[in-house]
């Protein structure tokens, strides 16, 4: 797994992928911390994960498009398959390097938090962990989407769009059933509560607000672990099915 996660590395950092994802993430991010910070003069932290958290939700389609979705088009998979890593391995190695680039690029974040302290004294180091742990579980959350979604197809395209569709359709469906004023016939009143208990976003909501949960933290770890799981799935089929 270590040598998959490093060669994955060198794969961001050698190629212009991992510089894009960051500085896309970094510049709209900028904007949007003078945007909902400074400007209407907000030094709140949660505010500014929660315009990154939709930054992030549009931008990891760049970051997972070609975990194995290249492998396959280039007939490379046959090799790792064959090798004696087991999938598992492959799987977790390439989710860990995505994500090991999500973390680093959220550091640099911490530059807007240090400029925000400089203008009040209600920012409170165990508030401000809570808030980027619950910010780093759901980007963990959406690395995990996109590898299932590149593990699917051969195209780097059909992944990112994938990816994006996935992630825009989960928060138009929380959105839209967790409104008040949008009302069920009662044959569907039961997904009100089904879609708020498998929510991502109203659990990160209870990060923001600064309150740590266990319980969400193993909803988020199981999460991510499905969708790896589901990639697992996947590539095992693909190594039977061709022998």
């Amino acid at each position: 797994m270590r040598a998959i996660w490093k060669r994955e590395m060198q794969n961001y950092y050698l190629t212009s992928i991992g510089y894009v994802f960051m500085g896309i993430f970094l510049l709209v991010g900028g904007v949007m911390f003078y945007l909902g910070n400074v400007l209407s003069m907000t030094p709140s932290v949660a505010t500014l994960l929660g315009n990154l958290n939709y930054i992030f939700m549009l931008t990891v389609p760049i970051l997972t498009m070609r975990l194995l979705s290249e492998e396959k088009r280039t007939k490379t998979d046959q090799l790792l398959i064959t090798s004696p890593r087991s999938v598992w391995d492959i799987v977790l190695g390439k989710f860990l390097a995505a994500l090991t680039v999500v973390v680093l690029t959220t550091l640099v974040t911490l530059v807007y938090v240090a400029m925000l302290s400089r203008y009040t004294d209600r920012l409170y180091p165990g508030a401000i962990a809570c808030n980027y742990l619950g910010f780093l579980l759901l980007c963990m959350c959406y690395v995990a989407i996109g590898v299932l979604m590149s593990a699917l197809t051969e195209s780097q395209v059909s992944a990112a769009v994938l990816t994006l569709g996935v992630n825009v359709l989960l928060e138009i469906l929380e959105s839209v059933f967790s409104s008040q004023t949008f009302t069920l016939p009662d044959f569907l009143s039961f997904l009100r509560p089904v879609l708020s208990w498998f929510s991502l976003y109203s659990r990160y909501n209870q990060f923001a607000a600064g309150r740590l949960s266990f319980a969400n933290i193993l909803y988020y770890v199981s999460f991510s672990g499905l969708m790896l799981f589901l990639a697992v799935r996947v590539m095992d089929r693909r190594r039977w099915s061709e022998g």
